[in-house]
């Protein structure tokens, strides 16, 4: 799949969930997490937590041999997707501007001097509940691909829409 900026927004507004918890989060972590181990032989972290407190809902391994520089990604596609309230995906191709890395198109359109805390590659997806203004939390796999890591997320909330629809 070719992914664009609007490809990503129309992803966005399909995987809206009609709830959000931990039971919930346990749900899709799992999907997603089953859906690593079935489709791919690298290790990922699967990460879901809270919007507004960070507090953590989920997190696993897809299985072992990823390493503490997961966690560096996974906090800053978090990072991203709290600020901007999109997923990283969308961020990194609204950031892409030739002759300059995406790091240098951050710091330069947000006035930033360290714009490091923020990982605009790909498995960083919004979690938003119909009829819920803003964020309430945030899915992040990290491990894979970039395009990789955000399809197995869209994947995984489609699989789990479709369960409870």
């Amino acid at each position: 799949m070719s992914f664009t900026v609007e490809s990503i927004k129309a992803q966005e507004d399909e995987c809206v969930l009609p709830s959000f918890d931990s039971n919930v989060a346990w749900e899709l972590g799992n999907i997603i997490r089953t859906n690593c181990k079935q489709k791919f032989t690298r290790p990922v972290v699967v990460y879901i937590a809270h919007a507004n407190s960070s507090q953590l809902l989920f997190f696993a391994t897809s299985g072992p041999g990823t390493l503490p520089d997961n966690m560096h990604w996974v906090k800053r596609k978090e990072a991203v997707v709290l600020r901007w309230g999109q997923s990283t995906m969308r961020m990194r191709l609204a950031m892409t501007e030739p002759g300059k890395s995406v790091q240098q198109s951050l710091k330069d359109k947000f006035e930033m001097s360290d714009p490091s805390i923020y990982g605009c590659h790909g498995g960083g997806f919004p979690i938003k509940v119909k009829g819920v203004e803003g964020l309430v939390g945030v899915i992040v796999v990290s491990g894979l691909a970039q395009e990789d890591d955000h399809a197995v997320i869209v994947e995984g909330i489609k699989e789990y829409l479709a369960k409870t629809q």
